[in-house]
């Protein structure tokens, strides 16, 4: 019981915001995960960025402005790194105009 009482008492400490900046956090680091090494899966980090993506604007507002702006800047490397990881494809075969063949 008395264990019981200590996670009540950290759960009336937590905050909304408070949880989901570790659960950005925790996005951030999975998301980047993926997109190395044995575990690269980019349909997994896109997943991650969109959530992401979908979260900062709600939870910005309730963060000081350096940790909205670190957010900001961890979604924009994150983006990057997508990006980045995306299979180059090629340009589409030049044709020839007025060549016989």
């Amino acid at each position: 019981e008395g264990l019981l009482r200590k996670l009540q008492a950290e759960m009336d400490r937590l905050s909304v915001t408070d949880l989901l900046v570790q659960f950005c956090a925790t996005l951030t680091s999975v998301g980047f995960t993926r997109l190395q090494g044995e575990g690269r899966d980019l349909g997994q980090a896109k997943i991650a960025i969109d959530a992401l993506r979908a979260l900062a604007p709600v939870i910005e507002t309730g963060l000081p402005p350096a940790v909205a702006a670190d957010l900001k800047q961890v979604l924009a490397s994150l983006q990057l790194a997508y990006a980045s990881s995306l299979p180059a494809t090629p340009p589409p075969p030049a044709t020839q105009e007025g060549s016989d063949g």
